[in-house]
């Protein structure tokens, strides 16, 4: 069905660009986007397909920019899937065209902000809206958001200022295409020796089930990594042993390995245990204790590396508030004993999940939706006192590990130096990637900040009950080395506005990402700690513009700190626009697509997603050396090439066209090498059409 919708959409389009810019044309926009709604709303409210939906919305908006709807089903589209400070400008167009469109607009323009790390306008529209709230106290519908929930957004804005100014020395660092996916990867967990990585997905590929849940994604899978020389291997599901075809999720694995703790879809929701056999498959899972296991729902769990006593999260009742965070030991005859709550010092009104007990067996780490926090679920700590039999005030682990989306299910290696959590993050993967945290060192400085916060949602601790932060140790190396910091300002070409969009730098030797601190709207951080220079693809991606890749080369760090700065200036999607695709190239002679070009041909294929009312031209250009009719065959194939890679990755034919041009067309003389032929082979991206433009 979705299919279908899409191929409608496609025909529509064609008709939209036939016409030349008249009155008449503004009339065809307007019904251009009421079509597109209503394809939105069948894929959305029928198919319950948000992430397709939300382009068909964007779509619409962009073909009638004055169609209320339209602008707001987009924004609403974008915070329910990624990228969720793409909100803003519809929301805001909302409020300009109908300020009384939705009773809770104002809300919604503060919630886009508060994703966009710009918590200062965030905190002004949950004011504004708190004076609507104040004003009109007898409204009752439903698009009425209560005043206690924009307290709480309010004080989360709050902490993302503090946080945001006093952003840790993390490195956050996607983990690839070996273990995340196009769809959700999350549920870490690793062995102590970090040799064997075992998560969730709800990918298609390797899934066991062909089919979809109703949300429209794939069931849970359990999928499993190993390291080969130093790096993931491509993970692969864990067989049908341990999965069923609905819903199972990794949530521990024991220290040496050989136990797996899992969640499946039974019974409200419970845990299991599988062992690993010599032969290195996995025994069938066994549910754990009815101790711990109830009618109600058991989520995440942990086991202490002893083995004699998990923690796990639940929703039974008697707790502080949704799902909990319990822990249950085994007595002298090793049987799981009283399961107890483990106090509001650590739970609070809102969801604790996502728990890890680390291998001192006294550091806690779990997310919550509570506590001081910054928007959705945040990562804290907390350690317990043995002899006083109490927990620590939990610690948010702070900027840039927790943002204003979900960050959960964070695991810690052994030596303390690396943490594996899944998040949301702009330069991910798919809807939620697992990253790899290093942490180079716990400075006194960064010790004090973290023990200055405070959880502000629970009962005052006594001074003897302040957090005991055990710094992490590290390699003199390590701690001798200042990182090379790159700051990144993204702005429009034209109106030299700041723009927010998805900003990678992937480097050319192994293909490892970096994940930047976005510090103010349209400007990133990178934080590097090489110990060599290294080259990377610094690439930029936003809605309505044209992507940008380029080269960056990034020295080794040295024990002075290093900054350098970057700006790069984005062009609006404009028919007749041209750009060099500096990153995708050939096999010598032929029109086999190099795996170097991977990056580049995706970030072609996302531009292509983002924008669904874009048509292009891939022109392939040569130098003069060789007959001008082998030049002009071998650039139409190269052309060729990549416009079936597109077609293969869902694109539709009918918005793309390849041409090759031979050597008609080169960009500097054919007598020098460097300065003229390298210069002519190359491959270029041209805009045919955008919306409410027509081809020529």
């Amino acid at each position: 069905m979705i299919k279908k919708a899409l191929l409608s959409l496609s025909y529509i389009f064609s008709l939209l660009l036939s016409h030349q810019v008249t009155a008449q044309e503004t009339e065809a926009n307007k019904e251009l986007a009421r079509q597109l709604l209503e394809i939105g709303d069948e894929i959305y409210y029928q198919q319950k397909a948000p992430e397709v939906a939300k382009e068909q919305y964007i779509a619409a908006a962009q073909a009638d920019p004055e169609n209320v709807r339209a602008n707001y089903m987009a924004g609403k589209l974008i915070t329910e899937t990624i990228n969720k400070q793409e909100a803003t400008p519809y929301f805001l167009k909302v409020y300009d065209l109908d300020p009384d469109y939705r009773f809770d607009i104002l809300y919604s323009i503060g919630r886009a902000f508060q994703y966009g790390l710009d918590f200062e306008k965030a905190i002004e529209y949950y004011h504004l809206y708190t004076e609507k709230l104040n004003k009109e106290t007898d409204y009752r519908g439903e698009d009425k958001i209560p005043l206690s929930q924009v307290k709480r957004r309010i004080s989360e804005s709050e902490n993302g200022m503090e946080y945001v100014q006093h952003a840790r020395n993390f490195s956050i660092v996607n983990i690839g295409e070996a273990i995340n996916s196009n769809s959700l990867d999350y549920a870490p967990v690793i062995n102590a020796d970090e040799t064997m990585m075992i998560f969730t997905s709800r990918r298609q590929e390797g899934n066991l089930n062909e089919n979809v849940y109703d949300d429209n994604f794939p069931y849970e899978d359990i999928f499993i990594s190993r390291k080969v020389n130093g790096a993931w291997a491509p993970a692969e599901n864990i067989g049908s042993t341990v999965n069923t075809l609905y819903f199972e999720s990794s949530s521990s694995l024991s220290a040496d390995g050989q136990q797996l703790y899992i969640y499946r879809d039974e019974n409200n929701g419970d845990l299991y245990v599988s062992d690993r056999k010599s032969d290195g498959t996995w025994s069938s899972p066994q549910p754990l204790s009815n101790n711990i296991n109830s009618s109600f729902s058991e989520n995440s769990v942990s086991i202490s590396p002893d083995g004699q006593t998990i923690y796990f999260s639940s929703n039974r009742p008697g707790g502080y508030g949704g799902f909990d965070i319990y822990k249950c030991e085994k007595d002298r005859r090793g049987v799981w004993g009283k399961v107890t709550n483990l106090s509001d010092v650590v739970n609070t009104p809102f969801d604790e999940d996502g728990v890890f007990i680390d291998y001192d067996s006294k550091t806690l780490y779990f997310s919550s939706r509570g506590h001081k926090g910054m928007g959705g679920y945040d990562i804290y700590k907390s350690v317990y006192d043995k002899e006083a039999g109490t927990w620590s005030p939990p610690i948010n682990l702070g900027y840039p590990i927790n943002t204003p989306d979900d960050d959960i299910y964070f695991v810690s290696t052994k030596d303390g130096k690396r943490g594996y959590y899944a998040t949301v993050r702009n330069n991910g993967l798919g809807y939620l990637d697992i990253f790899m945290v290093e942490i180079p060192d716990l400075t006194a400085d960064v010790k004090d900040k973290i023990e200055s916060q405070k959880s502000d949602t629970l009962k005052t601790e006594d001074k003897k009950n302040t957090p005991q932060i055990t710094k992490v140790e590290t390699p003199e190396k390590a701690i001798a080395l200042k990182p090379v910091k790159l700051l990144l300002k993204v702005e429009d070409a034209k109106s030299k506005d700041p723009v927010s969009g998805t900003v990678t730098m992937k480097r050319t030797t192994d293909g490892s990402l970096q994940v930047p601190q976005q510090v103010a709207p349209g400007v990133y951080e990178f934080a590097l700690t090489n110990d060599q220079a290294h080259q990377y693809v610094l690439a930029v991606e936003s809605s309505g513009y044209m992507f940008k890749s380029m080269q960056v080369e990034v020295p080794a760090a040295t024990q002075e700190a290093q900054e350098f700065r970057k700006k790069v200036a984005m062009d609006k999607i404009a028919q007749g626009y041209r750009m060099v695709l500096d990153f995708i190239y050939f096999d010598f002679n032929s029109d086999k697509l190099s795996a170097s070009s991977d990056g580049e041909l995706n970030r072609l294929k996302l531009f292509m997603e983002s924008n669904p009312t874009t048509t292009i031209e891939i022109a392939g250009h040569t130098d003069n050396w060789g007959p001008k009719v082998y030049n002009k065959d071998l650039s139409q194939r190269r052309a060729q090439a990549i416009v079936n890679y597109l077609i293969k990755q869902g694109i539709d034919t009918s918005r793309m066209i390849a041409h090759g041009y031979g050597e008609e067309q080169p960009l500097a003389s054919n007598d020098d090498e460097l300065e003229g032929r390298e210069l002519n082979r190359r491959v270029e991206l041209r805009i045919l059409g955008n919306s409410q433009q027509a081809v020529k």
